[in-house]
């Protein structure tokens, strides 16, 4: 499973890839990738930034637009950046919720092979974790309240749908071959 700083740091290298970002861009855009619900504020994003540029992955370019007299600080992918985010997606373990959900947000730069590995180890994954809701939901629910009960069902519904689409995304993947 990838920490949340590697997590992170793959989301970082795969915006960057797409061309230079400002800090305020950056977390508008991680946030969009990592969900609503993960925090990311600029005490967490500008360290990391910071240590990515130390590490040669991303290097700052500042610029002053004239109109201000606050210079304006850029992000730009390094060559080494570059080819430490093609290895993280062949490497990364991407089968958890957020692991998933980022790869799959670059999964365009994935060769072939490793998005179809991912997407069965994922569909894999999901049928064990729909397995044991079923289970769960089979057994006496005496002292269990309801409304954990219907979360119960709801995630077995979100999941036993995932697990649909992920079907149809193998089955698309293995065409494209």
């Amino acid at each position: 499973m990838a920490s949340r700083s590697q997590t992170l740091e793959f989301t970082l290298l795969g915006l960057l890839a797409g061309g230079p970002l400002h800090g305020y861009e950056l977390r508008k855009r991680s946030l969009t990738i990592l969900g609503a619900f993960r925090a990311l504020s600029f005490g967490s994003l500008y360290p990391l930034l910071k240590r990515m540029a130390e590490s040669g992955l991303i290097e700052v370019i500042e610029s002053n637009s004239g109109k201000s007299r606050r210079t304006r600080i850029a992000y730009q992918i390094t060559k080494t950046g570059l080819q430490r985010f093609q290895a993280l997606t062949e490497t990364i373990d991407a089968t958890e919720d957020e692991a998933f959900g980022v790869h799959f947000a670059f999964f365009g730069p994935t060769s072939h092979i490793n998005r179809v590995r991912i997407l069965e180890a994922r569909r894999r994954r999901l049928r064990e974790k729909a397995d044991l809701l079923r289970h769960e939901l089979e057994r006496s629910p005496i002292g269990l309240d309801k409304y954990f009960i219907e979360w119960r069902r709801h995630s077995l519904d979100s999941a036993e749908r995932e697990i649909v689409w992920l079907d149809e995304m193998i089955k698309a993947e293995r065409k494209s071959q």
